[in-house]
């Protein structure tokens, strides 16, 4: 597994879980013979069997719906939704009955599915392709929300998600599944689910990111050096449950805040964040907080994209409003 990419480090999180508990059972549409149109499920179905690792038909709601009955009945579904969009067809699903039946049944039936979904954009694909979406998915009760950026990190928290009595959505940032790692991702200590990672000290201002938006800050906190300014990156890496106290105390110790996502400012997650800093760190802020967010439109063409995602300009101009000495 050294040097493994975060798609080989899902991969391999599927196989370890699938070989520790039979209970596991992988489907969806084209994960079986295929592999899953980005290979993340490749060679289950050859180790585990097609009763373990089966193909669907194109029906996100049919899939979601059969993988609660399943978790009713004792097994562990992990299903995936082939592209963030294609999930939209399965939401009532999710709302109505995923993130509910815990409170509905007072912890008497809890569901253990696991509903892995490659997301966000950076690949050039085209419309239902490139969405994200997890503000929807943490404005639900009852659900955790995942989002790794590292090939350590996918595995770790993939596997917690898969052990967890509580249904979890899964983000993979699609554009990051061929970046390699320098470690072996199975050997990392992985922190426990909740807590957010410093993965850059900084003295003038935090980027908090997470997900396919963490090396984006990353880059752009190292292209910030020449401009003179020291920048902090936070990855979240859990959406839900949020590391509140890492936040305000990286937030209160700095000054500074920019929150960076892809998806659209209005309504999106990046809000949440700044209110949470608004109401917590107000006395420590030296400047409001400032988002860098995809634009509040539909999707755009491939070729328009790289206008419509957060950029390093993007980000080094939010943080030149900061008022950094």
């Amino acid at each position: 597994m050294t040097g493994s990419t975060l798609a080989g480090a899902v991969n391999r999180a599927l196989r370890d879980a699938m070989a520790a508990d039979d209970r596991v059972v992988v489907f969806g549409e084209d994960v079986g013979r295929l592999g899953g149109v980005f290979r993340v499920t490749d060679g289950l179905r050859a180790e585990f069997g097609a009763e373990r690792c089966f193909d669907t038909p194109l029906a996100e709601a049919g899939i979601l719906g059969a993988a609660i009955g399943m978790a009713m009945y004792g097994l562990r579904p992990v299903v995936e939704m082939q592209f963030d969009a294609f999930a939209y067809p399965a939401f009532e699903q999710v709302v109505s009955h995923l993130a509910r039946m815990g409170n509905r049944t007072r912890g008497r039936m809890r569901l253990p599915v696991v509903v892995r979904i490659p997301y966000g954009g950076g690949i050039g694909a085209v419309e239902h392709h490139s969405d994200s979406s997890e503000a929807y998915a943490v404005h639900t009760p009852g659900l955790h929300v995942f989002t790794p950026a590292t090939a350590g990190d996918a595995y770790g928290m993939l596997r917690a998600a898969v052990a967890s009595p509580d249904p979890v959505l899964f983000f993979e940032p699609k554009r990051l599944y061929h970046v390699r790692a320098e470690t072996d991702p199975t050997k990392e200590t992985v922190a426990p689910i909740g807590t957010a990672v410093l993965r850059r000290e900084g003295a003038d201002a935090v980027l908090i990111a997470y997900g396919p938006s963490v090396p984006v800050a990353l880059e752009a906190a190292e292209a910030a050096r020449t401009e003179g300014w020291d920048l902090a990156v936070l990855d979240l890496r859990s959406l839900v449950p949020l590391d509140e106290e890492t936040i305000c105390d990286v937030v209160s110790r700095v000054g500074r805040a920019v929150v960076v996502h892809e998806a659209a400012g209005f309504g999106g997650f990046g809000a949440e964040l700044a209110a949470l800093i608004g109401e917590r760190c107000f006395e420590r802020l030296a400047a409001p907080v400032r988002r860098v967010t995809g634009l509040d439109i539909p999707y755009p063409p491939p070729r328009w994209e790289r206008h419509h995602l957060p950029s390093v300009d993007r980000v080094l101009d939010a943080v030149a409003t900061l008022c950094i000495r």
